[in-house]
């Protein structure tokens, strides 16, 4: 019985793409994102290093806390004693990273931003109060998430009352059940516990379930942006230890919607390797610029 040209299935040979200088249908790859920030080694030129010794001092004791940073520590380097020049050296040096932070309570507006070195964090905190001029202060931290954002971030006590939750309402499917889950998990949590994660992408809710959620948790003190494959959205709620992070395309759609119970939503935070390699890449850069 002679062997059949078909004997290998599928035959090779045949159908789209086959053939020398023919496209194949439906093997179209999609590009791979273009627009992740990466870090890019900056290095201002410093004429006079006499001129800048005070911002040159301030950014070697930013690299020597780098350098001596433990797991949960923090450390805070004073700004203070820089004149406008020596501060915008600074900053020029330290550059801007992915991830900012805006703290709004009652008398107090801070933003935050990263700098291209994780973590490292330049804050601006302005303090207001009727009948008197707003006071400003600046200053660095070092730490994989700014303390003095966090410290704000909750309310110190906001009961959620699941027993009025749990009443019927019009369009009210899943948010009573989700809400439990939530005020569960908060409560139960430890500093340094493991996240938990509730995806609202992939729970059946209908718009007034949301709207119930939102209500019931509450809006805390924080925002933070992350930029990275497009945003991440990051609302602290009233709800300690609760979280609510929303991704984002380049595109400005939603496409994943969650609730974090945890000490800080990891995307905001700076690795521990992370801050080892700024401490390397700031030694560099001061020495090219010395």
């Amino acid at each position: 019985m002679s062997s059949s040209p078909f004997a290998t299935v599928p035959p090779l040979g045949y159908g789209a793409g086959s053939q020398p200088g023919e496209e194949a249908d439906g093997l179209a790859y999609l590009a791979m994102p273009s627009g992740m920030r990466i870090y890019e080694a900056h290095l201002p030129e410093v004429d006079d290093p006499a001129r800048f010794a005070p911002a040159l001092a301030t950014l070697e004791a930013i690299r020597a806390a780098l350098a001596q940073w433990t797991p949960n520590g923090s450390t805070t380097v004073a700004l203070d004693g820089l004149d406008a020049e020596n501060r915008a050296l600074v900053d020029e040096t330290l550059g801007e990273g992915e991830v900012a932070i805006v703290v709004e309570v009652p008398g107090e507006r801070i933003e935050i931003q990263e700098a291209s070195c994780a973590g490292v964090w330049r804050l601006r905190a302005t303090a207001t109060a009727p009948g008197a001029a707003p006071i400003t202060r600046e200053r660095i931290d070092i730490a994989p998430f700014p303390r003095g954002a966090l410290v704000r971030a909750f309310p110190r006590d906001w009961p959620v009352d699941l027993d009025y939750v749990a009443r019927p309402r019009p369009g009210v499917v899943n948010a009573p059940a989700i809400l439990t889950e939530i005020v569960h998990k908060s409560r139960e949590r430890r500093p340094g516990g493991l996240p938990h994660v509730i995806n609202l992408s992939l729970l059946p809710h209908t718009p007034e379930d949301l709207a119930l959620i939102e209500a019931g948790l509450g809006r805390g003190g924080i925002t933070i942006l992350s930029r990275g494959y497009g945003n991440c959205r990051i609302d602290a709620t009233a709800t300690a230890g609760v979280w609510r992070v929303r991704y984002y395309n380049s595109a400005d759609t939603l496409i994943l919607d969650t609730i974090e119970v945890t000490d800080v939503p990891e995307v905001a935070c700076a690795a521990p390797e992370d801050i080892a390699d700024s401490a390397e890449r700031l030694a560099d850069i001061l020495a090219a610029i010395r």
